[in-house]
């Protein structure tokens, strides 16, 4: 496997100067495009909740990711607490929107990461990390002095601040963002004050395909480097599912990794909403597949 490129960052020093400038944002925070200017250091809460220190509900080795991340060991995934979205139909309602979860210091955070690459887990994977990511910045850099050597993956609800993101270039090895809607009418109104999110996602998009490109794989078939996009298919097309494949072919690359997902369930407040309170049917599923092989024909080729 290719050396993750956060070593380079942390041997030549900039990997902790990184880290310090990603704290100075929690004196007034502007980490994701939310925009609050709280002082997380002063115990401010902005719309995430989340405070200056980071909080994880759970880190063990997953195999219900993508297989490339998965392989035989599993992704080390660490599931963070709060969330800057808070998408009403939200699966895992009780970790970003109740709060579920342990604040730990960055070198328990450390010693998290150490332990599941101990557990030959093939990737650290951080579940909706913008809101904290001056701590795992941090500890990254902690764990890089005690023998970190696998991949990063940055796993978002895919609305981030490309100025934000900018400052994780050689940082991520693997990016691993959702686009959930196309429409901001409809953002807004499941993921509450978020009408940019088109916008700001695709803009995102295409900063995380800057730094990392296409998906690359290892002889093995795990992932080593590269964007990897989430779509969940939702009810009656909220996603705008055609308006985002061909805006990944047409404006990232056509051989983009897409994951067209089908597990969508009312959950959390879903059921508050007719459009959203029953799964997809087989039928919006494979609209959403022909969608994708029609724009995307080649989604994954490593020649």
């Amino acid at each position: 496997m290719a050396e993750p490129s956060y070593l380079q960052l942390f041997e030549n020093g900039k990997l902790g100067q990184i880290a310090d400038s990603l704290y100075e944002h929690y004196s007034c925070c502007t980490l994701c495009p939310r925009n609050c200017r709280v002082n997380r250091l002063n115990g401010e809460k902005g719309f995430c909740s989340g405070g200056a220190k980071v909080k994880i509900s759970s880190a063990h080795a997953h195999f219900g990711e993508e297989p490339p991340l998965v392989g035989m060991y599993g992704s080390g995934t660490i599931f963070l607490t709060h969330c800057n979205l808070l998408c009403i139909y939200c699966q895992n309602w009780d970790i970003s929107h109740g709060g579920e979860g342990d604040e730990i210091p960055d070198e328990q955070l450390a010693s998290v990461m150490l332990r599941l690459q101990n557990s030959r887990c093939h990737n650290i994977n951080f579940v909706s990390p913008t809101h904290y990511l001056p701590n795992i910045a941090r500890a990254i850099m902690l764990a890089a002095a005690k023998g970190l050597h696998i991949p990063i993956v940055y796993n978002t609800g895919g609305y981030d601040r490309v100025e934000i993101l900018r400052m994780l270039d050689g940082i991520v090895d693997i990016y691993l963002p959702d686009f959930k809607y196309s429409d901001g009418n409809i953002a807004d109104k499941f993921s509450p004050g978020a009408s940019d999110y088109p916008g700001i996602a695709k803009a995102a998009l295409k900063e995380m395909h800057r730094q990392v490109g296409v998906l690359k794989l290892d002889k093995y078939g795990i992932a080593e480097r590269g964007l990897m996009i989430r779509h969940l298919v939702l009810p009656n097309d909220l996603a705008g599912t055609e308006d985002f494949v061909k805006f990944a072919a047409h404006e990232l690359d056509p051989r983009t990794y897409i994951n067209i997902m089908a597990q969508y369930h009312p959950a959390y407040q879903a059921n508050r909403y007719v459009e959203l309170n029953r799964r997809i049917d087989a039928a919006e599923f494979n609209t959403a597949l022909s969608l994708a092989h029609r724009y995307a024909p080649q989604p994954h080729d490593e020649s």
